[in-house]
């Protein structure tokens, strides 16, 4: 794997990761692009290095609005930390009894098949950018509509439920996007964006590391020779560090649109790169 591959799936996987776009489709477009396997486990280590790089960048970033929003006394934490609890058990329940259903339908009779061998197929991440797409589309005109900051600063534990609840959707489906969707659930709750964006991330940095440790777990049962690993992990490194850096910049251009009511935007972008996945489809990608 080259160089020049790993810093432009690192700046692709940075921004798209963090912006309501879909990481994972854009990453799968890249790597047959690229001519990459996505299968192959030294792609693998790449990702879940980008993945890590992304993760420290939303911290970075959240640290000072989750201190004076999440830490500044002990109920608010104690709140904090039940609403992000449920969400998450609601995203491992959604998501697992999702995937589970897939597994025993598409992959009756194989054994060895696993949700992931969908992952590369553009026939179904096409539709999945579209949903999101849409999804988006329908929040931001939503709260175009309402006056500025009418949302609520106050999240209960019912609406970080269904937050936590759509967010299991996106598991299983390359192009639903994470973001995307909790975001804009958020929104259509009435919940005030900037609250909805913090809560969104956060729980996204309690998701990443378990995401990331079920990767490796993967790559550890892989047949892969430990050489092949051994000389991606430090060109791996480094595209953690450019994923960290888009990661930041792609936060900053995401606040800066869900504040002046663009939000809508991300989501006519996720329809036509729907369309342009399609087209790459049936030209044989």
């Amino acid at each position: 794997m080259s160089l020049f591959n790993i810093v432009v799936l690192a700046i692709i996987q940075g921004l798209a990761e963090l912006l309501p776009v879909s990481s994972s489709a854009h990453v799968v477009v890249a790597e047959k692009l690229l001519g990459l396997d996505p299968s192959s486990p030294p792609m693998t280590l790449l990702l879940v290095m980008l993945h890590t790089g992304t993760m420290f960048a939303v911290i970075v970033y959240f640290w000072r609005t989750w201190r004076g929003t999440y830490f500044q006394s002990l109920p608010a934490f104690k709140k904090f930390a039940a609403q992000v609890i449920i969400a998450t058990l609601l995203t491992g329940i959604v998501g697992g009894a999702l995937t589970l259903l897939i597994e025993k339908t598409v992959f009756a009779g194989l054994p060895k098949a696993q949700i992931e061998d969908l992952f590369g197929h553009l026939e179904l991440i096409a539709p999945a950018l579209g949903a999101a797409g849409i999804l988006i589309l329908v929040a931001g005109l939503v709260t175009r509509r309402r006056s500025r900051g009418s949302g609520s600063e106050d999240l209960t534990l019912g609406q970080s439920s269904v937050i936590g609840a759509v967010q299991g959707l996106c598991g299983p489906f390359r192009g639903f996007s994470r973001s995307g969707a909790t975001i804009s659930t958020g929104m259509l709750l009435g919940v005030a964006r900037t609250r909805v964006e913090a809560f969104s991330f956060a729980l996204a940095v309690v998701l990443t590391p378990p995401v990331v440790l079920r990767e490796l777990w993967r790559l550890a049962r892989s047949d892969a020779p430990p050489g092949a690993l051994r000389s991606t992990a430090l060109l791996s490194v480094f595209g953690a560090l450019v994923a960290f850096i888009a990661g930041l910049a792609a936060l900053r251009w995401l606040s800066r649109w869900l504040e002046t009511d663009r939000w809508y935007l991300f989501g006519i972008y996720c329809l036509i790169a729907a369309g342009a996945v399609e087209y790459l489809h049936t030209i044989g990608y």
